[in-house]
């Protein structure tokens, strides 16, 4: 008798992010405690972008608050931003960035050209080979693509008493079965394969991985303002939030309420062709 042809075996929302909407678009639920608590990227970094690219027209794509536009303005570039949440754009625009909301695979250019495109925490919310594309076409020849963002370390101290937590109050969420710590090798094959998908347009010249790493110092109060605005948080019930925050509020104070964790920024960057 004929057999039913297998249906494709769905991916998780881990696996490919830009799919899980309702994350994505969850961090404007709090955007003041998202734009005090998200650190700023290496001077360093912005430096070598803007030193490296052929002008001073950047579009940020998913720029939540701004806070990456901020520095490249500081540098003496144009920022556009382009961020899907009405929330998150608001509190940017108030602080003087000039933003559109809609996704980035949405939105219409309308003929506009860049010398810039980043991307600062948020590429893994944009279709990656979708985005890569659209990137080569929105870029003067020469122009660069970089997309960057923090790895955070913890120690265990800290980081298996959230573990421990989110899985017995939110056992259902996609975050519920992730390690207490993700070696920095995890994020660094992501940037690998973000560097696939650029360098799959045929349009960048071959992409280059970047590294940034310094040491943070975090309060408890700093620590819980940050982690409140991770998309594992975001996500759930506030009463649910509440509950792994006192677990992790505990974890630190028993260190004397305060830590030092490394902090690694990485990224991935490519300098678009001047072939047409």
């Amino acid at each position: 008798m004929p057999t039913l042809p297998r249906e494709p075996r769905r991916q998780p929302e881990a696996a490919m992010p830009h799919r899980a909407r309702r994350t994505a678009e969850s961090f404007g639920r709090d955007a003041q405690r998202y734009d005090r608590a998200r650190p700023a990227y290496p001077d360093d970094l912005v430096a070598r972008i803007v030193a490296g690219s052929p002008g001073p027209d950047v579009l940020d794509v998913g720029c939540g608050t701004g806070i990456a536009a901020r520095q490249f303005q500081a540098a003496d570039c144009s920022v556009l931003g382009v961020e899907p949440d009405a929330r998150m754009a608001g509190l940017a625009e108030s602080r003087g960035l000039r933003v559109e909301v809609a996704t980035f695979e949405a939105w219409e250019p309308t003929g506009r050209v860049f010398d810039t495109v980043i991307a600062a925490q948020s590429w893994h919310w944009v279709d990656p080979a979708a985005g890569s594309a659209k990137a080569a076409r929105l870029l003067r020849p020469n122009g660069r693509l970089a997309i960057f963002g923090h790895v955070f370390e913890p120690p265990a101290e800290v980081a298996e008493p959230f573990a421990e937590a989110y899985r017995r109050v939110a056992p259902e969420s996609p975050f519920a079965g992730q390690p207490a710590r993700r070696p920095l090798e995890t994020y660094r094959a992501g940037y690998a394969r973000i560097a696939d998908t650029v360098r799959g347009t045929g349009r960048f010249d071959e992409p280059e991985q970047w590294r940034f790493d310094r040491q943070r110092s975090c309060t408890r109060d700093q620590w819980l303002d940050l982690l409140a605005t991770t998309g594992g948080l975001t996500s759930l019930r506030p009463d649910q939030s509440t509950r792994i925050l006192d677990v992790v509020g505990d974890a630190v104070d028993a260190l004397g309420g305060r830590f030092t964790m490394h902090c690694t920024t990485l990224a991935t960057t490519a300098v678009r062709t001047d072939r047409p």
